[in-house]
Formats: structure tokens, sequence, C-alpha cells
């Protein structure tokens, strides 16, 4: 299997991505780019058997992974006027030449269930946890647990928001269980809307369509269900 890969590099300043291109929800992350590109094999065999343990995968895997790197991106900074500063701004991530595709129905189809999916196991997580555990803030965190749950929604409100399709800010529940419903609840309704529709739009100095939605929301929550549990 050819696997197409976009790397991004400079996440959050020190590490990159590995993006798997045609399958939204699967990354890996390195040191730099060569790590994160040997990872993406590995990335892409737990995605599949991810997948499998709620019906038969969608990705091949019964021969060699090939993974091919199709684009690499750095982060920047840049200020309120777009110019690039070294820190203390607005971090601009990829916008990769595969975003610039439309959603199709199979990718819609395909999205909603792994969104389901993801949230599952984020509620697994988070159900039987017990006041303490939800209010305690390790060393080196910026947040609680309640801090990143209350993130996880936040965020996929602001992507959404990106294409101009979230509802006002100042409606968005502050208590975490309730936002991550909402806002999943506007996800689901959302996606099936953008088939076939060919928006790109700059938001802040970034590039954002729906097909990069989809794979950020993916993204963020699988990797702050798995932060959540080496939390706890």
């Amino acid at each position: 299997m050819r696997l197409r890969i976009g790397i991004e590099n400079n996440n959050e300043g020190f590490r990159s991505i590995a993006w798997m291109l045609e399958h939204p929800g699967c990354y890996a992350y390195g040191g730099n780019e060569q790590e994160a590109l040997a990872n993406s094999v590995y990335a892409i065999r737990n995605y599949a058997r991810w997948i499998n343990n709620h019906e038969p995968s969608w990705v091949p895997l019964d021969g060699t992974i090939e993974p091919h790197l199709e684009q690499v991106w750095t982060d920047y900074i840049i200020n309120e006027g777009f110019d690039r500063i070294e820190k203390n701004g607005y971090d601009v991530e990829p916008f990769f030449d595969h975003d610039w595709k439309p959603l199709t129905e199979t990718d819609i189809d395909r999205g909603l269930k792994l969104l389901a999916w993801s949230h599952a196991d984020l509620l697994a997580v988070i159900e039987s946890l017990t006041p303490e555990q939800w209010a305690t803030k390790k060393q080196g965190e910026r947040w609680d647990i309640t801090g990143i749950v209350n993130h996880i929604g936040g965020a996929e409100w602001w992507y959404l928001d990106r294409l101009g399709l979230a509802f006002p800010r100042n409606e968005v529940p502050r208590e975490p269980l309730e936002r991550i419903e909402i806002v999943r609840n506007l996800m689901n309704e959302t996606l099936p809307t953008l088939k076939d529709v060919n928006q790109v739009v700059g938001v802040d100095g970034e590039l954002w369509s729906p097909r990069k939605v989809l794979r950020r929301a993916l993204w963020h929550e699988r990797d702050h269900t798995e932060h959540i549990q080496k939390l706890i």
C-alpha cells in the first residue's frame, strides 16, 4: 500500500507530525520529519486495528506499506499584521495540497464513523473519573483534565468557525461534557452538508477547507484522549 504523507515540521516548536493524507485521524509524531515518517508505518497499522474493532477496515494492510512523502510544511508564527515573527503570535499550521480536495460522499460517511468511534473512546476514558482526577493538574501541564476536555470542545467549535459554520462563541457551553456534546452534534450535522463543496477560505492568515477541518478534528480528539489516558 502506498501511503501518501504530508509532514508538518515545527509543530509547537519542537516536533514533526506525519499526516496520512487519505486517512483522517491517522498521524505519527517524531522529533524530526525522518522520525515521524518512520513512525507512520506503525501508525497506519494501529489505525487499521482501531477501525477493525468496529467494522472490517477499509485500510488495506495485506502487503508492504510504502510511505510516500508528498509535501513538507514548516509551521510559522505571524503577528496581527500578518508579518512573520519569532514568538508570541498566531501559529500557522499546514494546508496541504490534499486539503484542497472537496469531501466525497465516502469521505463523509467514513468521517462520521471515525468521529463517532473517537468520541466514544474519549467518553470511555473520562466517564469514571473522580472529581479529584478531573481537577488534578500535573507538573508541566497547561490544564487539568477539565481544562483539556473544555479545550477539545472549544477547538472543534473553532475549526467549524473557520468555515463560518459555528454558532456564536458566547453560546459555547462552559461545562466540559455539555460542551463536547453540543459541539460534536454541530459537527455531525454540518459534515453531510459539505459533500462536494469546493471551499477554501483564509482566516487570520491560515487556509481552511472542509477536508482540513475533518483532518484536524479527528487528530485533535484522538490526540487528547491519549493525553488524558497518560495523565490518569
